[in-house]
């Protein structure tokens, strides 16, 4: 297990299995925000990282074990989100269901332009639960996450239901149903990893859920969106990843180092000209 950090302690990484370091390193009720975004069991190659297991049930128990682990550093006024495949959801939407308290069961959307399923229903949608430890005492910021409110507002429709009418409110709280674009390959956030998160989703997740000063763990941090955006809006982070790959992208990210073990640490984006072109890593894009 390797830690790394910044010069003023906010961001920690840990380069090592999820489990072990929360185990080892995280002590009980210390966290304000989980973001769990782990392997998903669908086959899928992480850096060398086979990414399936044996069986349904093998990748549940895995899993049951970090979940644990969660729950015991998360405090007690704190909030979990969680993804997984859609295959395996219910297998971990059944076991936290009698642990924390499911407040929402969130679809996050998106289209795809690339092949799809011929003999059966492609999947366009990844499942997130959001769980809180007390359902009468958690962060909750819906002034800071507000919406377009389409339906009444942008038709003028006047709203009867009070004793004085009035025009349908222009903004609202997002439902349950997410529309954010995957993020694609000359896009400015992308960085090489299968299954990269949109900085917009991590955007709503934290600015919902967390204040200032608070610390978020993301044990499965594969492109450190979680700690950048953490960053970005003034709060803590606590990062893990095992593979050495994806370290590099955090150490890039969230403590902006330029080299690693003497590699030159930059991401790629693409020119108008849609040629590569390497930026330092102290660019502001991602």
């Amino acid at each position: 297990m390797e830690v790394y950090q910044d010069k003023d302690n906010e961001h920690t990484i840990y380069h090592g299995n999820a489990l072990d370091v929360i185990k080892k390193e995280i002590s009980d009720e210390s966290i304000d925000l989980i973001f769990l975004d782990p392997p998903y069991n669908i086959g899928k190659n992480f850096a060398g990282f086979d990414d399936k297991w044996s069986s349904d049930i093998e990748y549940a128990e895995w899993a049951y074990q970090w979940i644990d682990e969660c729950i015991r550093v998360l405090k007690p006024n704190g909030s979990m989100y969680l993804m997984t495949s859609t295959q395996a959801m219910p297998y971990l939407d059944l076991y936290i269901r009698n642990k924390l308290k499911v407040l929402s069961r969130i679809v996050w959307s998106y289209d795809s332009s690339g092949m799809q399923a011929k003999n059966f229903y492609g999947s366009l949608y990844e499942p997130i639960l959001y769980c809180v430890k007390n359902s009468k005492d958690y962060c909750f910021n819906s002034d800071d996450i507000l919406v377009e409110a389409k339906t009444g507002a942008k038709r003028k429709l006047i709203d009867y239901r009070g004793d004085t009418p009035k025009p349908y409110n222009t903004k609202k709280v997002p439902g349950n149903v997410w529309e954010f674009p995957r993020v694609r390959y000359r896009m400015p956030e992308y960085e090489k990893h299968p299954s990269q998160k949109p900085r917009a989703l991590l955007e709503r997740i934290i600015r919902a859920s967390s204040n200032e000063e608070d610390t978020i763990l993301d044990p499965f941090s594969g492109t450190f969106t979680t700690a950048s955006v953490a960053k970005a809006l003034n709060r803590r982070s606590i990062s893990i990843e095992l593979q050495e790959e994806y370290l590099k992208i955090g150490l890039r990210r969230v403590l902006g180092w330029e080299s690693f073990k003497g590699e030159a640490l930059a991401s790629v984006v693409k020119n108008t000209k849609h040629k590569n072109k390497k930026i330092k890593a102290t660019d502001t894009r991602n």
